[in-house]
């Protein structure tokens, strides 16, 4: 039901941005959203609708933000009628039996306080026409306290529309694995061969299996894509600029934890691009250019990789000038000579900003970094600049999509640590190292470095992390694994890593990182026994942590 009637939704949505861009189709986009069916009791919009409809009025921005306004508003009030807003059944009462408008408006504001969904375009478009009213915080550093920001978006993707002919394979799938389970079980020990062969089918059905349900979670780009397009409308009417804006490649499909990553980030770089990137119509007029720019968001997958790009063709970065400011606040070394690609990579640099003034759409000098650590610790992805002065930007997000998720089947390595075993998700690892004695060096605040091949790692030690003790003394006999949480590298030392297979990752049941601040992600399943699994991403953002707090008492 839910589905059906986002689709429906969805579609209007569509009709609305067909219409902004042809002019054509009004009048069956009026009808869609019932407009021609309401009581008005304002004649001047029902004389509006009627000349839209007859052709009389062009469409303006106005009008189809306004349309899209009423799209967004029939959204919530289906998502309260089908009860999925806390306490929407209370609010709505309420309003049943409200007496009067001031108790209605009361309601109102207890239905938003329920929809807990975190804040989307939607919400930041509706956020930037009303930043005038309340002091502005941007996009990503508002939620720089929220935890599980520090790993991704918090936005969830709550349901997936799945074809019913993927859903008869998953099915198929699973009635072979019975089937192969009970030939396994009644052949016993008397046929080795047929058991053999069995085995073997039992592996490729499961193979089959995990592929299909990986499939499953894929998400078009288009469900967080299709709401920028009010996002930037907006903005660009608040700031009084003309764009076009063009989406290309969100037919593709991404693992759902990706989808929800994205969205912030994406929120910033739009924002930025209409502010910052483009020039106001005077500005492109005197630069020899149509008075109305152009936003691009499109996607594309290139081997293992998918790639997101915002662009535009407005004013460009200035090399000259972001140097400058780079050795101004120290980020730049003087007596290096840098290459422009170089040059650009400091606007990603925290607190950098080039503005010359602050806006309450952009320009407060944080944010871009919040961006970068978000693709980097949450999808181990990279963010390049491309810039040519004069002529626009572009910010392209790489993300490699051999990456797992946090829960599922996933390659991982088996270790043991005290007497204890654990897992530790292949994704993070980067190889198994030896350390002999002369590797390791003892700093004198206590932390300890490896030498792995020529390159220094902080050396982490699973054991005392955990609070157990090891079974190996002798650093010579233990192993290394060395892990890269985006640009950093570590190196967790362990007593033993006794193996590679694949382990099913699952949750736990009760809030567990909420009572103990220990860095394990979930238990893993690996058939014979269970585990902990090991989150390197927690464990390296404690060790930083503490390093930052010894350094600090050490000042004191």
């Amino acid at each position: 039901m839910q589905d059906s009637i986002i689709q429906c939704i969805e579609d209007i949505e569509k009709q609305i941005l067909e219409v902004d861009a042809t002019g054509q189709g009004v009048e069956a986009v009026i009808d869609a959203l019932g407009l021609s069916c309401m009581q008005l009791s304002s004649a001047g919009v029902i004389a509006l609708i009627d000349m839209l409809k007859d052709g009389i009025t062009p469409v303006n921005n106005e009008i189809i933000t306004a349309m899209l306004g009423i799209c967004e508003a029939q959204k919530k009030f289906f998502f309260a009628l089908g009860g999925l807003l806390q306490g929407s059944t209370d609010a709505l009462a309420k309003i049943k039996t409200a007496p009067s408008a001031p108790a209605v408006e009361e309601s109102e504001e207890d239905a938003a306080k329920a929809f807990e969904e975190p804040p989307t375009a939607e919400a930041e478009a509706t956020e930037a026409e009303e930043e005038e009213k309340a002091p502005a915080t941007p996009a990503l550093a508002a939620k720089s306290d929220n935890k599980p920001d520090a790993k991704g978006s918090t936005t969830a993707i709550s349901s997936i529309r799945v074809a019913t002919d993927r859903l008869d394979r998953v099915i198929e799938l699973v009635g072979k694995l019975m089937v192969t389970y009970a030939v396994i079980a009644q052949g016993g020990a008397t046929s080795m061969t047929q058991m053999a062969s069995s085995l073997r089918e039992l592996d490729n059905v499961i193979t089959r299996l995990q592929q299909e349900v990986n499939a499953i979670r894929l998400v078009p780009l288009k469900q967080i894509f299709m709401p920028m397009h009010r996002l930037v409308k907006s903005l660009s009417q608040k700031i009084g600029k003309k764009l076009d804006f063009e989406v290309k490649g969100d037919d593709l499909a991404l693992d759902k934890t990706i989808v929800e990553s994205l969205n912030e980030p994406l929120v910033h770089l739009l924002r930025n691009a209409v502010d910052h990137g483009l020039e106001d119509p005077a500005g492109r007029k005197a630069a020899g250019k149509s008075e109305s720019g152009t936003v691009t968001l499109s996607a594309w997958r290139k081997g293992d990789s998918a790639f997101i790009q915002v662009a535009d063709d407005g004013r460009g970065l200035d090399p000259d000038r972001i140097l400058a400011k780079a050795l101004e606040k120290g980020l730049a070394d003087p007596d290096k000579e840098y290459k422009t690609e170089e040059i650009l990579q400091f606007v990603l640099q925290s607190g950098f900003s080039t503005a010359e003034k602050i806006t309450d759409v952009s320009g407060r000098g944080v944010g871009m970094d919040a961006v970068v650590n978000a693709i980097k610790v949450a999808l181990d992805g990279e963010v390049s600049i491309q810039s040519e002065l004069g002529k626009g930007a572009a910010f392209t997000i790489s993300i490699p999509l051999d990456r797992s998720a946090n829960e599922g089947i996933v390659d991982a390595l088996v270790c043991k640590v005290g007497g204890d075993t654990f897992i530790m998700p292949s994704r993070d690892v980067v190889e198994i190292y030896m350390p002999r004695r002369n590797d390791v060096v003892e700093l004198p605040d206590g932390r300890e470095t490896v030498d792995v091949r020529g390159e220094i790692h902080s050396l982490l030690r699973l054991a005392d992390l955990l609070e157990l003790t090891p079974e190996i003394d002798n650093i010579e006999m233990a192993q290394a694994i060395v892990v890269r949480v985006g640009d950093y590298k570590g190196a967790i030392l362990v007593d033993e890593v006794l193996r590679q297979q694949q382990v099913v990752i699952t949750g736990f049941t009760v809030p567990v990182q909420e009572i103990f601040n220990i860095p394990i992600l979930g238990y893993g399943m690996m058939g014979e026994s269970d585990a902990l699994v090991i989150d390197a991403e927690e464990m390296i953002q404690q060790f930083q942590e503490r390093i930052t707090r010894n350094a600090r008492s050490s000042l004191t």
